[in-house]
């Protein structure tokens, strides 16, 4: 008998494959008879390699996940690693605009995606942060990478005075001197951003231990 024309499946192939009906046409599309159309099977078919709609967004997260710069935590201050990982994690996401709703807003069980939380906490436990500051200063680092994400995503014209100059003159000047070039005033915005919440966090920290950071 000759090989298949069509791709055995697989519960990666169908995690892929979910990522990319996603990224086409957004995360309303994503159902599973739209995906076992995808793919050319039956709804069915899908069961016996994911255990429905949940597993496959939690392996979606993992995809995702993937993309992000873990390195800088084996040998750097937690400061320098958290920038580097943010960089990558705004990236990550920017690839993939549609999917941040849909994995930001579902609980995170997959090995993968823990053992990336494991690592980051880790780095900032051996950093001096005390116990119960350390999910706080994770999720609110977590909150602007994911607003910034969403930056990336945003239209090239997010605020347009064209028609009302007069009316908000500070607004339109601050504008026209950010630029127009969307891709530029975001990059500078996420990194005065970032560059300023690592300083908060890093001053935060000095005033908790009576040291620097």
């Amino acid at each position: 008998m000759g090989r298949p024309r069509r791709a055995l499946l697989s519960a990666d192939l169908i995690v892929r494959e979910a990522l990319a009906l996603i990224d086409a046409d957004g995360v309303e599309a994503f159902s599973m008879p739209k995906l076992a159309a995808r793919l050319g099977v039956k709804s069915a078919s899908l069961y016996n390699h994911v255990d429905g709609r949940p597993a496959i967004v939690e392996g979606i997260r993992v995809l995702i996940v993937d993309e992000m710069d873990m390195s800088g935590f084996a040998d750097r201050p937690w400061s320098e690693a958290l920038i580097a990982w943010g960089r990558s994690y705004r990236t990550a996401f920017a690839r993939h605009p549609n999917v941040i709703g849909l994995i930001t807003t579902t609980t995170v069980t997959s090995p993968a995606t823990l053992d990336m939380f494991e690592t980051v906490v880790d780095a900032l436990a051996r950093g001096g942060w005390p116990p119960e500051t350390i999910v706080p200063v994770l999720t609110s680092v977590e909150n602007f990478l994911v607003g910034a994400s969403f930056d990336q995503a945003a239209p090239d014209v997010m605020i347009d005075v064209a028609e009302r100059e007069h009316e908000v003159p500070q607004l339109a000047a601050a504008l026209r001197a950010a630029g127009t070039a969307k891709a530029g005033r975001a990059e500078v915005a996420f990194e005065l951003g970032l560059a300023a919440l690592i300083d908060g966090l890093a001053a935060r920290l000095a005033a908790l231990t009576d040291g620097p950071a």
